[in-house]
């Protein structure tokens, strides 16, 4: 199989204390491989709330593979690559926004709750160079 273009992708969430901390991580889950490592942080909130950082860095090609074919599901997914342009820093990063409470329904959808950070590969490290490979690799053309 091809390389994927990315070194790597980060997807994080916080739990707040009103939420169930099950359900949370399941939501990260439906974007991940099965049985996964996800990292988990307790912090304090500034009123003394509880809140628990979810945080996972998928590393491996296969694993970065299934991270993308869940972002291939996207209802928008045109719109999407679209705004890559946007998306894509001047330091070869990805970000994208996923709504955590579809994703406790098994449904991918852009939204707040779940944010995802990519390092794009690119040789230079430039912009450009970086928005195609993401394009490629999205596309499933890596």
């Amino acid at each position: 199989m091809a390389r994927v273009p990315f070194h790597y992708i980060d997807l994080r969430t916080f739990c707040y204390e009103t939420e169930d901390d099950k359900r949370v991580e399941a939501a990260l889950r439906t974007f991940l491989p099965d049985e996964f490592e996800i990292d988990r942080m307790e912090s304090t909130g500034h009123h003394g709330d509880r809140i628990i950082v979810f945080s996972a860095r998928v590393e491996r090609a296969d694993d970065l593979r299934h991270v993308l074919s869940k972002i291939r599901e996207l209802p928008d997914f045109e719109e999407l690559l679209e705004e890559l342009d946007d998306r894509v820093t001047d330091n070869t990063e990805f970000f994208l926004r996923l709504d955590k409470q579809a994703a406790f329904r098994d449904e991918v959808r852009r939204g707040p709750g779940l944010t995802l950070r990519a390092k794009v590969e690119a040789y230079p490290a430039k912009k450009e160079a970086a928005v195609e490979n993401a394009h490629n690799a999205l596309v499933g053309d890596e």
